[in-house]
Parts: structure tokens; sequence; C-alpha cells
């Protein structure tokens, strides 16, 4: 499949109808979905047929990009039942099919970066969790200004991260306290290898 084909696929996706602050719930865009999946299964082989795990999976906006690209098996974890019952609709209607298993080839995430009280620190806890889960690689999106920590962190727990791309993620106005329509902030996308 084609990039192109992939956002325009994945456009229909349909996203949070009322996001949760607490879980710092923002939906990754087709555009960024598309390229990340895109760039896993092209340059690295790291999707198509292979166990894919999506970690704060929210409305499946990843596990689908992947089993468009033919994932062998997907499982999505989130700990929002109501983001989980707009995942499996969206699951249904791009007829793609979620499996449980106990270990992953390559884990997909976009955490939440872990800048609201009470979550400081849970985009590391979150990609612990992924290097600890996934046999070959994690994908994962980090802010941009994080960068030599979550490199030496992944080292201590065992992979060696690389920046594959500095990405702008848009984030729109959603919530009561933002103040402008949408902000960009720099993050990288990183690919961690597991050693």
């Amino acid at each position: 499949m084609k990039l192109k084909a992939l956002e325009s696929y994945l456009q229909e996706v349909e996203v949070f109808d009322q996001p949760k602050v607490q879980f710092e719930q923002y939906p990754t865009s087709a555009h960024l979905a598309a390229r990340i999946i895109y760039t896993a299964e092209n340059t690295y082989g790291d999707i198509r047929g292979q166990a894919v795990a999506d970690l704060g999976c929210g409305c499946g906006m990843l596990s689908i990009a992947a089993g468009m690209l033919e994932a062998g098996y997907l499982c999505g974890l989130d700990i929002d039942p109501d983001a989980l019952a707009i995942a499996q609709t969206n699951l249904d209607e791009f007829e793609i099919a979620m499996d449980f298993v106990l270990a992953f080839d390559t884990v997909l995430m976009n955490p939440p970066f872990g800048t609201k009280p009470g979550n400081r620190g849970i985009d590391m806890v979150f990609l612990q969790t992924a290097i600890h889960l996934a046999r070959g690689a994690v994908y994962s999106l980090h802010k941009s200004s994080t960068r030599d920590f979550i490199m030496k962190k992944a080292e201590s727990w065992g992979a060696k991260g690389q920046v594959l791309a500095q990405l702008q993620f848009d984030v729109p106005q959603m919530y009561k306290f933002h103040k402008k329509q949408s902000v960009d902030i720099e993050v990288d996308l990183w690919r961690f290898e597991i050693l």
C-alpha cells in the first residue's frame, strides 16, 4: 500500500468524542500514523507478519495502520474503557482483528508526554514497559527536549535508541485550559532496538 493511500484510509478513523485530560488523550493524526507505520514497515520490515503491540492505543489509530500493512498479530492496551470501545468500533469498521500474545516483535506507541500534574514521568513508564515487552523494536514519540535523557534511560534498560525523525505534533484546542487553537510540539520519532 502506498503512503498516500494509507493516510487517506486512516482519515476515516474515529477519534475521542470526549477526551480525558487525566490520561492526556490526544489523537494521533492520520498523517503522523501513516508515516510512522509506513517507515516501520518499508525501512525496517517491523510490521508485516509481526506481532505488534500498541501501548496506550486510545482509539486504535496506530493499530489500524499496522493492520492495514498486514501485521501478523495486533494487541492494543489502554487504561480507558471508553477509548477501547472506540478502538473496537474502528477495528470492526476496518475489519481488523486484534489478538493477545505474551511477547511482541514490535511495540508501537504514542505515550502521554507526562507533562500534567500526577502524570510526571509516565512517558518513561510506557517506554520501560515497551522495552520489556518487545523482542525486536519499539517505535515511540517523545518530546525532543528529552532526547538525551531518553537515550541514557533506554540504554540502562537494554535498548539502543535511534531518533528517526524530528516531527511537529499538532495538539488541537481540545480542553478548556487550552488557550490557543492549536500548538505544535517538537517530538522525536524513536526506534529502540532490544539488545
